[in-house]
């Protein structure tokens, strides 16, 4: 990201009508998220308090957006059964929900037939793209910005097609 790309935070902060994440990725190994993957992995036990220092920004972010009437939507296209990842992110989706975020879940087979982009994304107000780059072993690898208007549309369809077949998160049954 170049120094005068906006932060997350700031996109977050400029957005004004909704924010939707789509995520196609059966395993993610983000730094910022490592250790509390493995004590998971370890103990099974996931820190679901927003307050905690793992949670709280992400909180902030999510629950000021949503205060100021921005939508915030996440889908989750999962291969079944879903990976030990997956499970991870399903135990503390909890807290994305208490931020004010919708959270629904697709499995794999059934976005067959559903134009997805190449990678995940962020879609601001429906116009502004944060392509999220990861390595074939989940690293996080970097982000994109796009203003393409044909790009934002692939977008656009994509979301609503995965968010009109996926299962709301607290009807979803792990496999």
């Amino acid at each position: 990201m170049s120094s005068n790309e906006p932060t997350f935070a700031e996109l977050m902060a400029s957005c004004t009508s909704q924010a939707v994440h789509l995520e196609m990725r059966d395993s993610y190994s983000v730094d910022e998220e490592a250790a509390d993957f493995q004590a998971w992995l370890r103990t099974g036990w996931r820190d679901t308090d927003p307050a905690s220092p793992y949670w709280a920004p992400w909180v902030g972010l999510v629950s000021d957006a949503v205060a100021r009437g921005v939508v915030v939507r996440r889908a989750r296209v999962v291969s079944e059964p879903v990976s030990a990842y997956i499970r991870y992110e399903h135990a503390g989706t909890v807290v994305n929900l208490g931020a004010g975020e919708q959270v629904r879940w697709l499995p794999r087979r059934r976005a067959s037939n559903i134009a997805l982009p190449g990678n995940d994304f962020w879609l601001f107000d429906n116009r502004l793209i944060r392509w999220n780059h990861f390595s074939g072993d989940g690293a996080w690898t970097g982000q994109e910005l796009s203003d393409d208007p044909a790009a934002a549309k692939l977008c656009a369809e994509a979301f609503e097609a995965v968010w009109a077949r996926a299962v709301p998160h607290d009807q979803y049954e792990i496999q």
